[in-house]
């Protein structure tokens, strides 16, 4: 039996997708049984379909598509959530299989969608949405099925990995690692999804809706970026046994969901602290399995479109076998968010600040009168001779503690900034 796909979305990784077809075509057929016939190909650029060998498939309009009685499975490669929103649900009421890559949309919509597909016998595959070419959507729902999973930890956004590793290994300022990762494509010219951490938001949150069960929306989901990551705090970092990464966190904890974004200090020992460069990983534990880790390259033409084609031969073989949906949607249970100010860890706190007398007593009484235990201090003095810089390690600490000892400290005349805060994960 021939599955017929109509793919749409031509560009990077739509692209990669149709090369790999076209290439391994007679090797799916023979070593899955499965024929996959790419049948209709749709963008805004003609020229992206000729370039890869296809433009005798092209179609401008998606409907074509949609609409097409003898395609089976709708590829959604666009990115975004508007026309790629219309797509993936008017593929569904058609009653045609979708694979996707989008993490947005699946971090916002995931809950009414999975539903929708469920309640027409159909599959929705979203592999491609996590972690670029790393497997974790299938291992979480099959795989580790057998687990309580109590932490899914992730490096999940190239962009910014690749920038703090520059920062941390040579010493770069954020501005010229930034216009570095721009020139050689890592970042786009608007880098805020990557920067300020949503990306990454949007990858937790379809990861912790499938480890715990509960639906994780991008909107439960603070994501705080890199921006205000120096190199001296990387090198203040590494000298106290750390490394500086932006993780996205999910934890299961007796009061709920424990689930945010934004740079850690991870200490140097742990396999996380490793992964450079491009490259993602997601950390996960599990009550039976205990500590696992997936590595590999989280972005980019051939991994993302090494997921996606996952996916569609997963499906293609369960289309021709006549095999209807085993796991759908697992979203059954109602776990609530914890609120950000609740949760307990240990800190990071670097402060410029005047040196002259009285600041360290000023700044430490800050912080016992909102029960804030430092667990070590060091003082730097800063090239210019007036100002210096307070670096403090905190005991574990309640968020909202904190924080309202460093609006307090904020407000001392002889504070200049709160320069930097950095949670820590040990």
């Amino acid at each position: 039996m021939a599955v017929k796909i109509g793919l749409i979305g031509t560009g990077t990784v739509g692209g990669g997708c149709i090369d790999i077809i076209l290439k391994h075509a007679e090797d799916f057929k023979r070593h899955y049984g499965i024929d996959i016939e790419l049948v209709r190909v749709c963008s805004l650029d003609k020229s992206e379909a000729e370039a890869h060998g296809v433009g005798h498939l092209f179609t401008s309009d998606f409907n074509e598509i949609i609409n097409d009685p003898e395609i089976d499975l709708v590829i959604e490669l666009i990115g975004g959530t508007g026309v790629a929103h219309t797509i993936v649900t008017n593929a569904l009421k058609a009653g045609k299989y979708v694979v996707t890559a989008n993490k947005a949309v699946m971090a916002s919509c995931g809950k009414q969608l999975m539903a929708m597909a469920d309640e027409k016998g159909l599959f929705l595959a979203f592999e491609a949405s996590v972690g670029g070419g790393i497997p974790i959507i299938g291992p979480l729902k099959h795989s580790l099925v057998g687990n309580e999973i109590s932490t899914v930890l992730g490096i999940v956004n190239g962009t910014t990995n690749y920038m703090l590793t520059r920062m941390d290994q040579d010493g770069l300022a954020y501005a010229e690692v930034l216009k570095e990762a721009q020139a050689k494509g890592f970042a786009e010219a608007d880098p805020t999804a990557d920067v300020d951490g949503f990306d990454a938001a949007a990858k937790i949150a379809i990861l912790a809706s499938i480890a715990f069960n509960s639906r994780v929306t991008i909107d439960d989901v603070k994501p705080e970026g890199i921006r205000n990551i120096s190199p001296v705090d990387l090198e203040f970092a590494r000298s106290m046994g750390y490394a500086i990464k932006l993780l996205a966190i999910a934890n299961r904890t007796e009061d709920g969901i424990d689930i945010r974004v934004h740079p850690t200090m991870i200490p140097l020992t742990h396999p996380m602290a490793s992964v450079n460069g491009v490259y993602n990983a997601i950390y996960v534990i599990g009550d039976s399995v205990g500590e696992t880790m997936f590595f590999g390259q989280g972005a980019g033409r051939g991994p993302a479109a090494s997921a996606v084609m996952g996916d569609i031969i997963e499906v293609a073989r369960n289309i021709a076998a006549g095999v209807k949906p085993i796991v759908g949607c697992t979203c059954v249970d109602t776990l609530p968010i914890r609120p950000m100010s609740e949760i307990e860890t240990k800190y990071y706190v670097r402060l410029s600040v005047k040196d002259q007398p009285g600041v360290l007593a000023a700044t430490s009484k800050c912080f016992a009168d909102h029960m804030v235990s430092v667990y070590s201090m060091m003082q730097v003095r800063d090239d210019d001779a007036s100002d210096a810089q307070l670096v403090y390690l905190m005991h574990q600490t309640r968020e909202a503690n904190l924080m309202t000892a460093l609006d307090d400290i904020a407000k001392l005349e002889t504070v200049n900034r709160v320069a930097t805060v950095i949670r820590l994960w040990d």
